[in-house]
């Protein structure tokens, strides 16, 4: 995301350092859950992984969330054709819940939609932001909607040599 809080693929500095920390995230994960419009932008991976690009960092990448499970929230799309992907059955909440009481490692999101529609419903047990050095001025507010309050307790930062800062949060505790 931006300085500003809008979310922009084009808008952040995609180096070889934000490339492996998000391989590194996307291993200590599972499953990863999508939105349509995100799923769509991000069917572009499996292309780099027929055609490697030469970068170390991207490839690896590519090959990293080509591999791991997506679910698909959509109302539109009625197949998904990435092999580890599949339309969610059931409500949101519903599928989170059954996704959070299977054993193994965490589910990301990776949809703002998605943490919009989580966010109230209490599904989300930390928060991890890298926020790029750019102001936008206007797009898509990463928390849109959100209409109530929500406390977040800062658990650490990571900074890149890029100037991006990860920020890892976890709602505070009622």
């Amino acid at each position: 995301m931006t300085l500003d809080g809008f979310c922009d693929h084009t808008a952040g500095i995609a180096d070889d350092e934000t490339h492996q920390h998000f391989i590194a995230l996307l291993n200590s994960a599972d499953t990863i859950l999508f939105g349509r419009i995100t799923y769509q932008l991000m069917e572009y991976w499996p292309t780099v992984v027929e055609n490697p690009t030469g970068n170390k960092a991207v490839d690896e990448f590519a090959v990293t969330i080509d591999t791991i499970s997506k679910v698909v929230f959509s109302r539109t799309l009625k197949n998904v054709d990435w092999k580890t992907a599949r339309i969610a059955k059931r409500g949101i909440k519903e599928e989170v819940l059954e996704l959070k009481h299977q054993p193994g490692k965490d589910i990301l999101v990776g949809s703002p939609s998605l943490i919009v529609a989580l966010t109230p419903l209490d599904l989300i047990d930390e928060y991890q932001l890298v926020v790029h050095p750019v102001i936008l001025g206007s797009g898509l507010p990463l928390f849109k909607n959100i209409k109530d309050k929500v406390d977040l307790t800062l658990l650490k930062t990571k900074r890149f040599g890029c100037g991006a800062v990860a920020l890892y949060y976890e709602p505070t505790k009622k």
